[in-house]
């Protein structure tokens, strides 16, 4: 199981877009989201600031900002979800 983790925050435009993507890549695929508001941890609003969304593949980064649909569809192949 692939774990992607998305992070957020509350009244971001580029987040529901973001999520709307998400939940159409991850449909059927063994894939598990966590979805994180970096206002309510101090550490994440530092490291990510401004650039939410952020999804996160298994802990590594893959795109912030945007999520591409096409480009997380390649991701999720190659991890096997």
């Amino acid at each position: 199981m692939v774990e992607l983790t998305f992070l957020t925050r509350v009244d971001c435009h580029l987040c529901q877009s973001a999520r709307e993507t998400i939940a159409e890549v991850v449909g059927g695929r063994d894939v598990s989201v966590r979805e994180v508001d970096i206002d309510t941890d101090d550490d994440l609003a530092g490291q990510y600031g401004w650039d939410v969304p952020v999804v996160l593949l298994d802990g590594r980064q893959h795109s912030f900002h945007r999520v591409e649909k096409n480009r997380l569809t390649r991701a999720l192949d190659a991890l096997g979800a």
